[in-house]
């Protein structure tokens, strides 16, 4: 068996507070939020996971599909990004995805066990195999200071090499 390990970072910082764009991130609406700067639905988490599958498998998928994507068929909805990230692990399992978010805004204590349910459906994982944490990194960044978020994501998967 061989085990595999990416790592991925995406940040956004927020629209103004009167904008009307929703604020997104593991799929879900956080109301105390503005949406943000971004061409897409600027989903941090989905974006940072669709980065470390890049990591795992060299295809870039923010900077080249996800791009024709959004640009040329107007899909904004980064659910979507994942979906094609996932296409190209091919014989790869993912074994487990944790995800660490900083942000002052908004509030996530009370959504966690939510975000973890919904990165699961998606990835079609058992809860077990995603993990999500949150700070506010104390306000040592422009995240903690409220200007944006930043998600950092690990995604482990295993392949089962046949003996020869």
């Amino acid at each position: 068996m061989t085990v595999r390990t990416g790592i991925g970072q995406d940040s956004h910082r927020f629209l103004p507070a009167d904008s009307s764009k929703p604020c997104v991130i593991a799929g879900l609406i956080f109301n105390d939020a503005p949406g943000f700067n971004a061409n897409s639905d600027g989903d941090v988490v989905f974006h940072a996971i669709c980065n470390a599958i890049t990591s795992l498998t060299g295809v870039l998928i923010l900077g080249d599909i996800a791009d024709d994507l959004c640009l040329k068929d107007g899909i904004t909805d980064s659910e979507v990004y994942l979906h094609e990230a996932m296409k190209t692990l091919e014989k790869q399992r993912i074994v487990h995805v944790a995800i660490t978010i900083e942000a002052k805004k908004p509030k996530f204590k009370h959504r966690l066990l939510e975000m973890r349910q919904n990165i699961a459906r998606v990835m079609q994982l058992d809860i077990s195999q995603v993990g999500v944490t949150a700070t506010s990194g104390e306000g040592l960044t422009d995240f903690g200071c409220g200007d944006g978020v930043q998600a950092f994501a690990i995604v482990t998967t295993e392949e089962h090499k046949p003996h020869s």
